[in-house]
């Protein structure tokens, strides 16, 4: 599972990364809020331990904003301990709250205790038919495409090979594979028919279509979506 951790003091970043990396978590580094949202939305996090004071854009205001979005776990640290601190943080959306300085082993014990609910309650994105590169998202039980949380509307045809392509990230799909799996019936010269499909589908889903940064041609071989 991955786990992000922000805090503007590297040290203790660093110092919660080694306990959970120990417990087998893969961690993601912040060090203010602007930079903790760009991690949420560019990667599958699980769980979030965010501190309330922080440059450029504080704790209160990231989870708020991540809230709009993402309803994954998040711990809330801060040096301070008044009542009203802990209330505001657990009113703009925190599921927990430590106090500095802390024991990292209470610490984890919260951190496996959101994770365990989480799961249980199913809001984990554990879907096999759920397939993610970047903010590129393709749910296919709901058969919805996302960019960057934006939705995007596409034909049943695009959404069959956007969906083949994602869910295979990475890998480079021949022009007659595309076809074949999209229409499925045998390809006769597709190269013309796909070439189209793709060209809409970049339309919609990439800011310049011209300098795609998802579905990208591989000259002489086919297509494929980057893994990011």
């Amino acid at each position: 599972m991955n786990i992000l951790i922000c805090d503007d003091d590297q040290a203790i970043v660093d110092g919660i990364a080694i306990y959970l990396e120990n417990e087998g978590y893969k961690i993601f580094k912040a060090y203010n809020g602007i930079e903790a949202i760009e991690i949420v939305r560019e990667n599958q996090i699980h769980l979030i331990i965010m501190d309330i004071m922080m440059p450029k854009m504080d704790g209160i205001r990231a989870t708020m904003k991540i809230r709009e979005e993402n309803n994954i776990p998040l711990i809330m640290l801060s040096a301070k301990s008044e009542d009203t601190d802990k209330i505001l943080g657990l009113n703009m959306g925190a599921d927990d709250y430590v106090t500095k300085p802390f024991n990292p082993l209470e610490l984890i014990a919260r951190v496996k205790s959101q994770l365990r609910r989480y799961t249980t309650l199913g809001s984990l994105e554990t879907k096999t038919n759920v397939y993610k590169t970047g903010g590129l998202v393709v749910d296919d039980e709901s058969k919805t495409v996302t960019v960057d949380g934006e939705e995007i509307r596409l034909t049943p045809v695009q959404y069959k090979i956007l969906k083949l392509l994602t869910a295979n990230a990475g890998r480079v799909f021949s022009i007659e594979e595309i076809y074949e799996k999209a229409w499925n019936e045998p390809a006769f010269n597709p190269e013309n028919t796909v070439a189209v499909h793709i060209r809409k589908i970049r339309e919609k889903i990439e800011i310049n279509p011209k300098e795609p940064k998802y579905l990208k041609v591989v000259w002489g071989i086919g297509y494929k979506v980057e893994k990011l």
